[in-house]
């Protein structure tokens, strides 16, 4: 992998975490385009863990809250939101360990990425047309769970974790805001669990340039990326991303029927 192909990786990392247009597609079909080996899973996790970082800083001020207030007033709407959070990653986190080989392998077929991208591109406009204006007061531990049972299904590469976390949260009557800012709060702390596990397995020797590249480009992405996001859809609906969801798996079906 030369430096500039994990760059590019790096901000496809940073551009498909947050944009509901699937993180796990991307690094997938990008050496699948160009004709290259798949880089790893655990490079796809470092450039995950970098995009962590990005979250936990750009909403630090929301983390700082929730922990210091969920902590110790555990019934205060911070407490209620921290372990509703806590538990709402549960489901993604099981179906990981007990799906991971499988979500490895058959899962990144061309054609069952193609399938997802447009079938939750569908989703998401449908769900998209209820969104609420003002949203809901507070966000329940009920609509949590919910929403973190929805994350699970993101273990399919193209279903996109952002984008099926903020789909569910629009059908049960969050506005858009509201639904990107769960979805990004969501995402600490399943990205954090699947970087330990995948940590373990790397040595000093895997620390290369274009890994720190990667890590970079990815980092400083994925702050352009949620600042950007957040403005966006104060004035704008997802519709650009569900064009782009369709009308890219249109374009993996042909690239796979042409190679075959």
């Amino acid at each position: 992998m030369t430096v500039l192909d994990a760059v590019l990786l790096g901000l496809l990392q940073a551009l498909g975490e947050f944009l509901p247009i699937s993180s796990s597609a991307h690094l997938v079909l990008l050496p699948f385009f160009r004709g290259q080996a798949y880089q790893g899973v655990a490079f796809d996790v470092l450039l995950h863990l970098a995009t962590l970082l990005a979250v936990l800083l750009y909403f630090a001020k929301d983390w700082w809250e929730l922990l210091h207030k969920g902590l110790t007033h555990p019934r205060s709407p911070q407490g209620r939101t921290l372990w509703g959070l806590a538990l709402a990653t549960l489901p993604a986190a099981v179906a990981g360990l007990c799906l991971k080989g499988w979500a490895e392998t058959t899962l990144r077929h061309p054609l069952v990425i193609a399938a997802c991208l447009m079938i939750f591109a569908v989703l998401l406009w449908a769900a998209d047309r209820r969104a609420s204006a003002q949203g809901t007061a507070t966000v329940g531990l009920k609509a949590l769970l919910l929403i973190g049972c929805a994350q699970a299904l993101a273990l399919v590469p193209g279903v996109s974790r952002s984008g099926i976390t903020i789909t569910a949260a629009l059908l049960l009557g969050l506005s858009r805001s509201q639904s990107a800012r769960i979805s990004f709060l969501l995402s600490a702390p399943i990205i954090a669990g699947a970087a330990v596990l995948e940590l373990g397995q790397l040595g000093w020797a895997d620390l290369t340039a274009p890994l720190v590249w990667g890590f970079l480009s990815a980092f400083i992405g994925a702050l352009g990326v949620i600042g950007g996001l957040m403005k966006y859809i104060k004035t704008h609906n997802f519709n650009v991303f569900v064009a782009y969801r369709l009308l890219l798996g249109l374009v993996i079906l042909g690239w796979y029927w042409h190679l075959h």
